[in-house]
C-alpha cells in the first residue's frame, strides 16, 4: 500500500499552503531519497485511492507525497471549508431537469453517513490500546469538507486488521475525534472481498479489461466464493450503519466495493435515503453482462433513491444495463421498476480552484516556478502525471513522444517531457514498477516501488531508455526519483511552468489532474491534450485537444499542434476550460448530489401516495363472506399464469414465456370458488379462445377471451359480443405493416386476432425494439390506419391495433348482461372482486363497477352505442389518470351486440334486444365496501389497490378458497382441493 504523508510533513504543509513560506530548492525535487524514507510508513496502511476512486491521479499523488489543496488546512474532518453555488445535475436521457429547484441545506443541519470502502485516515498501531491517526488527502475529503451545514461522518475499513476487541475499541474511539466510524473487516474477507471481487473482477471490467482468463475449474468456484465475501463485506457495512442511523439521515455509499449495500440498507429500513456514486467508469452493457453476478449487483444499486455518475455516457451505459439485462423501463429521469423509480443523474466532480489560483501567489511558490524556469529555460515543457496504473495509457504517451522527435528532429533539444509517475496499487503486482529515465524524458519515481518481472513496465523502461538514448542531450542531469517531501507547492509550480499537458488514459472515471493544471495556467495559458476516454473530457473536450491515445500518429501530431499553437487560439482554447474548471467545484458536486438526494426522496414520497394501497385481504374476504351474490373477475396473463425463471438470462425464456399456463397451485382454490353457486367467476383476457380453453375448460365458470369480445360459459359454445357492423377493412394492411417489422426485429412476434393486432418486442433488443416501435408507428398513422375507426394501444414492449370500442371495460356491460340472462339472476350482485394485470387501455373495467363514480361520468351509449368510455378524466379518492398511451384514429363505432351464429338460442335467448348494458348494470346492488378492484404489478393504476406479482394472487386466492370452505361447513379445505383436482 502506497504511504501517506508523516505527520510533520502534514502539519507544515498545512501551515504554509496559504501563506508560510518554507524553502524548496529544485535539488529537493529533483534528488534520490533519504534510506530512511521509507521506514516512516512501515505498519501504516493509507487510504488507497481506488478506495474512493475519482481516477485522478492527483489524488494518488497526494496519497502518497502531495498534500491536496483542499485538505492541507484541514487539521481533522470537523474543519469544514467554502461551498460555492452549486450545479444542477442532469437526468441522464434528457436535458436539464423540468422545474428543478435547489432546495439547498442553508437553514438545517442535517446528517450525513458517508460509506466508503476506505475511511480518510491512516492508522498505526503503537500499542495495545494507543493508535496514532493522519488524515490522508483525497478528492472526496476536498468535497465533503467544503459542504455547509451538514453534520458529516464517515463509515468504512480503517485499512488495518485488528482482531482483539481491546485494539478495536481503542481505534473506534481514537476515529470518533476524527468523526469516523470504522467497520472491522478480518484478513480473509479482505483478500476475497477487496483483494478479489473488487479488484480482481469489479475494477478491471469497469475499465474495459475483461474478467480474469484462467483456465480451470477453480475459476468459477473462486468467482462465487469472492461474490459471496463481497454480499458478507457489504452486510458489515450496512450493519455498522444501522448502529449509528438516525431517521433523516442521509446515506452516501461510493464506489463499486459497494454495490451492494443499498440493498442491504433498504431491507433494513425502506424509508432510508439511499445514494450511491460510482468514482469510475461504468462499461457499455455488452461488457457489463459478461459479469456472472450482473443482475444481482444491479437490483442492488436499483435500491437506491438516487444512482450518480461523472457523466453522461456513465449513466447511460447504466440504464441500458438495466434494460436490456433485467428488462426494466428506461426512462429520462432513471430507471423504473414495477412504477418505483431510481433515479440516475450524472454529476461532474471539479476541484478547489480558488486554493490552486491563492498558491501560485504565495512567495515559495514563485520560488518554485523561478527555477524551474531557469532550470528548463529555452526549452518547452511537457507534463504528465499519472497513477502506475496499465489504464493511464503512460507506454502510449511515451511511443507518441518518440513518433514526434522522429519525426520533427529540430525539436530534439527545444522540448523536455516530466512524467511523473506513482504507484498506488502496491498490492497488485501489475500496478507497482515506475520507471525513470534522463532527458529529454525525466520520470519521477518512488525508489522504493521498483519491481522487476512486468512486462508493461519492463516495455516503459525500454521505451524510455531507447528515446533517452537517441535523443538525450543534457547528460549531466542524474537519474532522479520522487522525493515524498515534494509537496503542494512543488506541484502547482510544476503545473504553471508547463506548456503542454499529456493525459493519455486509456479508460478514467474523471482525472482531475486536467482541472488542476488549467486552474494553475492563469498566465501561461497551456495547451492541454485529454484523452477522449477520460471522464473529464466531457467537460473540457472544447477547449482540449482530445485525441485517442491508441492512435499514436494523431497523439504525435497533436504534440507538435500543442507546440505550435498559435497564441489566440492557446487564449480561446484556455479562456473555455479555465471558466469551467473555476465554477464547477468538487464542493458544488457534494451539495447537489446532497441536495439532488433529498429531492429525489421527497418526490417519490409524493408519488408513493399516488400508488394503491396493497389489497386488504381479511376484508376482501370477510365482505365475500357476508355478501349474497358474488361476481370474480380474474385477469389471466401476469395475474393467474406460472412464473417462467429466466435465470437472468437476456430476454428471457421466449418459448417457456409465450406459452401461458395455469399457475398450477391455482387449480385446487379455483375449482373450489367456481364450485360456489353464490359465486359467478369470470377469467377476463386478451388471448385467443383457445388459450383459454386449453387452461380452464374444465372450470365451471366464463371465459372473456380478446378483451371480452368473445364469451362463452366452460359447459356452453363460443359467442360473440362484437359490435355490429364493425368495420375490418385495415386488417390486411395492418397484418402486412406487422409482418415487414416482425422479420426486420429479431424475436419479435405478433399475434392476429379477431378484432387485434398485436406486436410483440418483449425478447428483442429494448433500444433496437423501441426504435423499430418508433416506426412502425409512423407507417400505421400515415397509411393503413389514418382513417380506420381503430385504437393504437402501446404497451412497455408491445403495440396493439384495435378495433374502435374493443376493451375490457366496453364488453363487460354486454358480458354481465349475458350472465344475467343466461343464469336467470334474481338477486343482485353485491359483491365485485376484480383483479387484473390490465394495459391501462383496458382499466376502464375498474371504473365500470366502483359505486364512488357519479353515474355521469360513467358515459352510456346512445342508441344502441357499445363503445362506451368510462375513463375519468380524474378519480375522486387518488387522483390517478390512465397512464398508457392510447391513440383513436377516428370517432367510436356506434353498433349493438350481436351473438355468432355459434351461439344456441334456446339457451342463450335473444341477442341484441333483450341484454344490452342496462340489464348488466340492473344487477348491480354495489357498495364501496364490497368492491375491491386490484392491479397485479402495475403501481400506476386506476385500481383501488394493489397486488405486486402473480404470487400475491396466488396466496390471496388460497386464502379466500380456505375461508370459503371452511366457512361452508367443510374442515378440510386442504383434502377438498386435493380431490377436485383428481376428478
Amino acid at each position: 500500500m502506497a504511504p501517506t504523508l508523516s505527520p510533520a510533513a502534514s502539519s507544515s504543509s498545512s501551515s504554509s499552503c496559504d501563506g508560510g513560506g518554507g524553502a524548496f530548492s529544485l535539488d529537493r525535487m529533483l534528488r534520490r531519497p533519504s534510506s530512511s524514507s521509507s521506514s516512516a510508513a512501515a505498519g501504516v496502511s493509507a487510504a488507497s485511492p481506488d478506495a474512493m476512486e475519482t481516477d485522478s491521479a492527483v489524488t494518488s499523488v497526494a496519497d502518497y507525497g502531495f498534500v491536496s489543496p483542499a485538505a492541507a488546512a484541514a487539521a481533522n474532518m470537523d474543519d469544514a471549508g467554502v461551498g460555492g453555488g452549486g450545479h444542477a445535475a442532469r437526468p441522464p436521457l434528457a436535458g436539464p431537469r423540468s422545474g428543478f429547484r435547489r432546495l439547498g441545506l442553508r437553514g438545517m443541519k442535517q446528517r450525513l453517513l458517508v460509506v466508503a470502502n476506505r475511511l480518510p485516515v491512516s492508522a498505526n498501531r503503537r500499542g495495545e490500546d494507543q493508535w496514532s491517526l493522519e488524515i490522508s488527502a483525497g478528492g472526496l475529503v476536498s468535497a465533503l469538507l467544503g459542504v455547509k451545514d451538514v453534520d458529516a461522518k464517515w463509515i468504512g475499513w480503517a485499512g488495518v486488521n485488528v482482531p482483539d476487541e481491546v485494539g478495536q475499541r481503542a481505534l473506534t474511539r481514537a476515529l470518533a475525534e476524527k468523526r469516523c466510524i470504522p467497520v472491522f473487516l478480518d484478513e480473509e474477507i479482505v483478500h476475497q472481498y477487496y483483494n478479489g471481487y473488487c479488484n480482481n473482477i469489479l475494477w478491471p471490467l469497469f475499465h474495459y479489461l475483461g474478467l480474469p482468463q484462467e483456465d480451470r475449474l477453480a475459476t468459477t468456484r473462486n468467482f462465487e466464493s469472492q461474490f459471496n465475501a463481497y454480499k458478507r463485506a457489504n452486510q458489515m457495512f450496512a450493519d455498522v450503519v444501522y448502529q449509528h442511523y438516525q431517521e433523516g439521515d442521509v446515506i452516501w455509499c461510493h464506489d463499486y466495493h459497494l454495490m451492494f449495500l443499498p440493498k442491504c440498507l433498504k431491507d433494513h429500513d425502506i424509508n432510508m435515503k439511499v445514494g450511491w456514486f460510482l468514482h469510475t467508469p461504468f462499461p457499455s452493457s455488452e461488457i457489463y453482462r459478461t459479469l456472472p453476478s450482473r443482475s444481482e449487483l444491479l437490483r442492488s444499486v436499483l435500491c437506491a433513491d438516487l444512482v450518480g455518475f461523472h457523466t453522461y455516457d456513465y449513466a447511460r451505459h447504466f440504464v441500458s444495463a438495466c434494460t436490456r439485462i433485467l428488462g426494466l423501463e428506461g426512462t429520462p429521469e432513471g430507471v423504473e421498476d414495477q412504477g418505483r423509480l431510481t433515479r440516475v443523474a450524472a454529476f461532474p466532480i471539479g476541484i478547489d480552484s480558488e486554493r490552486f489560483k491563492r498558491a501560485l501567489e504565495l512567495p515559495a511558490v514563485k520560488r518554485h516556478i523561478s527555477e524551474l524556469t531557469q532550470r528548463f529555460a529555452g526549452r518547452k515543457v511537457m507534463l504528465g502525471v499519472d497513477r502506475l496504473d496499465m489504464i493511464k495509457g503512460i507506454p502510449q504517451k511515451i511511443l507518441a513522444f518518440e513518433k514526434f522527435l522522429e519525426e520533427n528532429h529540430e525539436w530534439n533539444d527545444k522540448v523536455v517531457l516530466l512524467q511523473i509517475a506513482v504507484p498506488t496499487r502496491t498490492d497488485v503486482p501489475e500496478c507497482m514498477s515506475p520507471f525513470c529515465a534522463l532527458s529529454p524524458i525525466y520520470t519521477l519515481c518512488d525508489s522504493t516501488s521498483m519491481s522487476a518481472g512486468v512486462p508493461q513496465m519492463h516495455e516503459v523502461h525500454e521505451i524510455v531508455g531507447r528515446i533517452n538514448g537517441r535523443f538525450g542531450t543534457l547528460t549531466a542531469v542524474p537519474i532522479h526519483h520522487l522525493d515524498r517531501s515534494l509537496d503542494f507547492h512543488a506541484l502547482c509550480a510544476l503545473y504553471a511552468v508547463t506548456d503542454v499537458a499529456l493525459v493519455t488514459s486509456l479508460r478514467d472515471g474523471m482525472n482531475l489532474v486536467s482541472y488542476e493544471y488549467v486552474a494553475c495556467q492563469g498566465s501561461k495559458k497551456g495547451v492541454l491534450i485529454l484523452s477522449e476516454f477520460a471522464g473529464a473530457a466531457q467537460s473540457l473536450g472544447a477547449g482540449a485537444i482530445l485525441v485517442n491515445p491508441w492512435n499514436i500518429t494523431e497523439v504525435a501530431d497533436s504534440i507538435k499542434h500543442a507546440l505550435t499553437m498559435s497564441s489566440d487560439e492557446r487564449e480561446k482554447r484556455h479562456r473555455h476550460n479555465y471558466a469551467h474548471v473555476t465554477t464547477h467545484t468538487a464542493q458544488d458536486w457534494a451539495e447537489t448530489f446532497v441536495c439532488e438526494l433529498n429531492e429525489t426522496v421527497a418526490e417519490a414520497q409524493l408519488r408513493i401516495r399516488q400508488v394503491p394501497p396493497d389489497l386488504p385481504s381479511q376484508a376482501a374476504i370477510q365482505q365475500y363472506l357476508h355478501s349474497k351474490n358474488r361476481l370474480l373477475i380474474l385477469g389471466f396473463n401476469s395475474t393467474l399464469t406460472e412464473p417462467v425463471e429466466s435465470s437472468g438470462r437476456r430476454g428471457g425464456d421466449q418459448i417457456k414465456e409465450m406459452e401461458l399456463k395455469l399457475h398450477p397451485e391455482l387449480k385446487g382454490p379455483l375449482r373450489a370458488l367456481c364450485e360456489d353457486e353464490r359465486t359467478t367467476v369470470i377469467v377476463l383476457s386478451g388471448s385467443d379462445r383457445s388459450v383459454l380453453d386449453e387452461n380452464f375448460g374444465d372450470f365451471n365458470m366464463w371465459l372473456a377471451a380478446e378483451h371480452g369480445m368473445f364469451l362463452r360459459p366452460t359447459n356452453g359454445e363460443w359467442m360473440t359480443t362484437m359490435p355490429e357492423h364493425l368495420n375490418m377493412d385495415w386488417v390486411d394492411s395492418v397484418k402486412h405493416v406487422f409482418e415487414y417489422f416482425t422479420e426486420r426485429t429479431p424475436r419479435s412476434h405478433f399475434e392476429h386476432r379477431e378484432t387485434s393486432f398485436v406486436w410483440n418486442y418483449k425478447y428483442a433488443d429494448v433500444e433496437f425494439g423501441r426504435l423499430q416501435a418508433r416506426d412502425m408507428l409512423q407507417h400505421l398513422w400515415t397509411g393503413p390506419i389514418s382513417n380506420a375507426a381503430v385504437d393504437v394501444v402501446q404497451g412497455s414492449r408491445s403495440v396493439e391495433v384495435r378495433s374502435v370500442g374493443v376493451s375490457k371495460g366496453a364488453a363487460i356491460d354486454r358480458i354481465l348482461g349475458e350472465i344475467v340472462h343466461s343464469k336467470s339472476l334474481v338477486t343482485p350482485i353485491d359483491y365485485v372482486l376484480c383483479i387484473g394485470h390490465f394495459l391501462g387501455k383496458d382499466e376502464d373495467i375498474y371504473v365500470f363497477f366502483d359505486p364512488e363514480y357519479p353515474s355521469e361520468s360513467k358515459v352510456k351509449p346512445d342508441s344502441g352505442s357499445v363503445s362506451l368510455d368510462r375513463r375519468p378524466n380524474g378519480r375522486p379518492s387518488n387522483g390517478r389518470s390512465n397512464s398508457r398511451n392510447s391513440q383513436s384514429r377516428t370517432p367510436k363505432a356506434q353498433a349493438a351486440p350481436e351473438r355468432s351464429p355459434s351461439s344456441s338460442s334456446s339457451s342463450q335467448g335473444t341477442p341484441n334486444s333483450h341484454h344490452d348494458w342496462r340489464e348488466g348494470s340492473s344487477v348491480l346492488d354495489l357498495k364501496g365496501e364490497n368492491y375491491f378492484s386490484c392491479a397485479v404489478g402495475r403501481k400506476r393504476s386506476n385500481a383501488r389497490y394493489l397486488l405486486n406479482s402473480s404470487e400475491e394472487v396466488v396466496s390471496f386466492l388460497k386464502e379466500m378458497a380456505d375461508t370459503t370452505t371452511a366457512h361452508n361447513g367443510f374442515q378440510s379445505g386442504t383434502a377438498d382441493y386435493m380431490f377436485l383436482d383428481r376428478q
